[in-house]
C-alpha cells in the first residue's frame, strides 16, 4: 500500500504547506509545468518524487525529466504526462497511448482545473490535481492524495490551498 501526493503547475511557486500535507506520502508525483528545480529539490526533502516536464519547464528540467511518465507502483499502471485532455476529450499527443495501454491510473497538468473521473471507456482513473501555484485564472489552488493498494484506489482526497 502506497500513499501519494499529485500536485502540477506549481510555476516555481513553493508553498510550505505542500511539505505538511504530503509528510504522510510514500511519493509525490508532479505532473509538470514545475518552473523551478527548487520545487523538486524541496519536494525530495519530503520523499521520493516522479514528474513529467510542462510547456513552460526549462533545459535544467526537460533534461532531468521526460514529457511522458509509464511506471507500476503497487500493482498499478500509471501514465502521466503534462498535456493530457480529459476522458472524451484526450489530447491527440497521448490519445492513443491512453487507449492501447489502458493504465489504471492517468495523471496530467495543464489545465489548472481539478478533475478526478473515471473513463468508463479504457477503466482508467484520471487525476487533473488542478494547480498548486499561484500564476494562472485559477481561484483555488489543489493538491490530490490517494492510496493505491494493489490495483485499488482508496482515500483519494482534494486539498484546497487558500
Amino acid at each position: 500500500m502506497k500513499r501519494i501526493g499529485i500536485l502540477s503547475d506549481t510555476h516555481s511557486c513553493w508553498d510550505e504547506k505542500f511539505a505538511h500535507y504530503f509528510a504522510d506520502c510514500d511519493e509525490i508525483w508532479h505532473a509538470g509545468d514545475i518552473g523551478s528545480e527548487l520545487i523538486i529539490n524541496r519536494l525530495e526533502e519530503i520523499c521520493p518524487v516522479r514528474a513529467v516536464y510542462g510547456n513552460i519547464d526549462g533545459q535544467e528540467i526537460r533534461h532531468r525529466f521526460s514529457e511522458v511518465q509509464r511506471f507500476t507502483i503497487e500493482e498499478c499502471t500509471v501514465l502521466m504526462k503534462h498535456i493530457g485532455g480529459y476522458p472524451g476529450k484526450y489530447d491527440p499527443s497521448i490519445r492513443m497511448a491512453i487507449y492501447r495501454e489502458r493504465p489504471n491510473l492517468f495523471v496530467a497538468g495543464h489545465s489548472h482545473i481539478l478533475k478526478v473521473q473515471h473513463d468508463k471507456l479504457t477503466d482508467t482513473l484520471h487525476i487533473n490535481p488542478g494547480a498548486a501555484g499561484r500564476q494562472g485564472w485559477q481561484q483555488v489552488r489543489t493538491l490530490v492524495k490517494l492510496t493505491i493498494d494493489r490495483k485499488d484506489f482508496k482515500d483519494i482526497e482534494v486539498i484546497e490551498l487558500s
